[in-house]
């Protein structure tokens, strides 16, 4: 366990010191809580506007539980905010990929290696419209579905290989159909939802629950958020379009049983397929049927796999009987992975755009160039270029990137990240949502730590992944966790913590003092709350509710700045006195102010401009204050704290 922000300072590479550090506080905020969406519940945070930031004081910043949304910083009031985010990280060589993460790699390969294609052909680009007009030709069983998908699949001496990853997105493909029949029905508002995935249970959760059982499917679950979306934004917007969302009136918030039941009762299965499909608890499970040896024909021999594809497609056209599957070659594919620097790109943002009306929901005329620009483009971070002779910056630099993932000249996904001289730092990922069987989330993810440990030869004090925020209140976000071995960091002393030594605390509290945990008895107290500072504070929403986009981080709401809540003022009833007392032992004297393009100590202040009322001088102390006890003192004592 060491400590989270460096004990001295550092000049990196010989071009660090260039530039400075700028930093405008805006004090505190409240907003409601974008993790749990719940009635009242809020979320409470610093914020800091950085004009310019140098690589290693925002490394320290991270350090220190601060994260940014473009030129915003945030970190969250961890004791007061209703899910407390803590900094996760791991040290990329020490990183042990799970079986999980493994299947996510080989998965890729194969896509590569042309063994396995999207569900949905890449030259028809089908997704379900945005209206729900579902054209119900396309309704078939899954006996149909499982003609054509294996006949455009699966070839030659790999069907072995490929058969039963058909055989799931076959009944991925009757899930979506049942879906597409519930939206014809007026079951399900006509808005874009995700297409479903089914996996294969493993044995060690047949154990637990059936051994009957055999595929699974959450994507109840995953619909019935995107529908609580909806009508937060349909109460939050009124707007004319999610007035009329939901056919049949009433809330659009559907409990993921009642989703589940619709959808099981929709999915047509017949003798061919030997499956029962029953909805419990919100999942849509897949068992064996009496009939279950000839379901274990159908998965086990590859000839009664083609004999029952061509008679599914016989039974649609007889012309189609003569293209045979082993006609059809296999097409490798070639991947790419671009790092660049930060900047705008019309492809990127068309990406984005897809994906978050796609993937979150969101309304078309939300997702604009503007808020992109903002959120995932500018950066305060100052970049520092490589030098030749200096092992201690990457090939790269330091600064803000964009890592490119292009398969056969096609941007498929983009990993915002922020390169710094002890970590990568993952901001967001955004990613193509036809490709979404990929996994493309926790790929991405795996690519960032690799890179980590290629670079950390080159730089020698770059060696750890961060993840962002973790919030084990928020079941979304505990995907961090799988990326072992992780650490925390402590709100109050700033010391990392295994997770493993924290989850069974955190078991029990949101909020909890970590670094009690592993070196002394737990202590409830916390530090004095800060009150907000006087001016106008705002932040980018999207700081404020980094639920996950997929599975990944990410998350995403709206990305506009907002006002500070009116009620903000009432938020601690800390007196300014005691709040003074509780903090005089920092020192402010030496903090050094921008003030009209000049630099000068605080201590100079009066000296510079004479003699200023005791009242403003009072105010701007306890504002240093709160100042120094969030970015810390040895931050303070260099950085410029920016008074217009």
């Amino acid at each position: 366990m060491d400590g989270g922000a460096s004990s001295s300072r550092r000049v990196v590479g010989g071009g660090g010191s260039a530039g400075e550090t700028v930093l405008v506080d805006h004090g505190r905020r409240r907003s409601p809580c974008g993790y749990c969406r719940s009635p009242g519940c809020t979320s409470i945070s610093h914020g800091l506007w950085a004009q310019s930031i140098k690589a290693d004081d925002y490394q320290d910043l991270l350090d220190r539980g601060w994260r940014r949304s473009g030129c915003f910083l945030y970190k969250p009031v961890m004791e007061r905010t209703c899910c407390p985010s803590y900094t996760i990280r791991l040290k990329a060589c020490d990183f042990v990929l799970s079986k999980e993460q493994t299947r996510v790699q080989k998965k890729m390969e194969r896509f590569v290696d042309g063994m396995l294609n999207p569900r949905k052909p890449e030259h028809s680009k089908e997704v379900r419209p945005a209206n729900g007009c579902i054209d119900s030709r396309n309704n078939h069983s899954l006996a149909d579905s499982l003609g054509n998908t294996f006949g455009e699949t699966l070839s030659g001496n790999n069907e072995k290989k490929n058969k039963e990853d058909v055989f799931l997105q076959v009944l991925s493909k009757g899930v979506d159909n049942a879906v597409n029949s519930c939206i014809e029905r007026g079951e399900f508002p006509s808005i874009q939802l995700p297409n479903a995935v089914v996996k294969k249970v493993e044995r060690q959760a047949k154990r637990k629950l059936s051994e009957d059982l055999l595929y699974t499917s959450n994507i109840s679950f995953q619909i019935a958020a995107l529908l609580r979306r909806a009508q937060y934004a349909q109460e939050k917007h009124s707007t004319a379009y999610l007035v009329n969302l939901n056919p049949n009136g009433g809330s659009l918030d559907i409990p993921a049983n009642v989703i589940a039941e619709k959808l099981s009762s929709s999915i047509k299965c017949n003798e061919h397929i030997g499956l029962l499909v029953k909805a419990c608890n919100g999942h849509l499970n897949f068992y064996s049927s009496n009939n279950q040896s000839n379901y274990l024909d159908l998965v086990s021999n590859t000839e009664t796999f083609i004999q029952i594809s061509e008679g599914a497609r016989d039974k649609k056209t007889e012309s189609s009987s003569t293209h045979s599957s082993a006609n059809i070659p296999f097409k490798k594919r070639k991947l790419e992975i671009r790092l660049k620097r930060s900047s705008f790109d019309p492809e990127e943002f068309s990406l984005y755009k897809r994906y978050q009306i796609n993937i979150h929901g969101d309304l078309p005329d939300k997702v604009t160039e503007s808020s992109y620009r903002r959120f995932l483009v500018d950066t305060p971070i100052i970049f520092v270029p490589p030098t030749s002779s200096s092992r201690s910056v990457p090939a790269c630099g330091f600064g803000s990137f964009h890592q490119q993932y292009v398969i056969d000249d096609k941007l498929v996904a983009v990993g915002v990240i922020d390169i710094l001289p002890r970590c990568l730092s993952s901001k967001y990922l955004f990613w193509d949502p036809d490709l979404s069987f990929l996994s493309l989330g926790k790929y991405s993810a795996l690519q960032e730590i690799n890179w980590v440990k290629d670079s950390h030869e080159q730089c020698t004090s770059l060696q750890y992944y961060y993840l962002g925020f973790y919030i084990h209140s928020c079941n979304k976000m505990r995907y961090k966790a799988a990326y072992r071995p992780s650490e925390l960091l402590c709100p109050l002393r700033y010391e990392w913590v295994p997770f493993d030594i924290a989850r069974p605390l955190l078991d029990k509290k949101s909020y909890v003092v970590l670094s009690d945990i592993a070196t002394r008895p737990f202590n409830r107290s916390s530090p004095p709350l800060l009150k907000t500072s006087n001016g106008t504070s705002f932040a980018d929403n999207n700081c404020l509710s980094i639920a996950s986009s997929s599975e990944d981080d990410e998350a995403g709401a709206d990305h506009e700045f907002l006002d500070e809540d009116e009620d903000n003022k009432s938020d601690t009833e800390d007196s300014d006195e005691s709040l003074h007392g509780e903090l005089r032992r920092f020192d402010i004297s030496n903090i050094l102010i921008g003030l009209h393009g000049s630099r000068l100590r605080f201590k100079d202040l009066q000296r510079v401009f004479g003699p200023i009322d005791k009242s403003i001088i009072r105010d701007l102390e306890l504002q240093l204050e709160r100042y120094v006890r969030v970015v810390g003192s040895d931050l303070s004592s260099h950085i410029i704290y920016s008074l217009g």
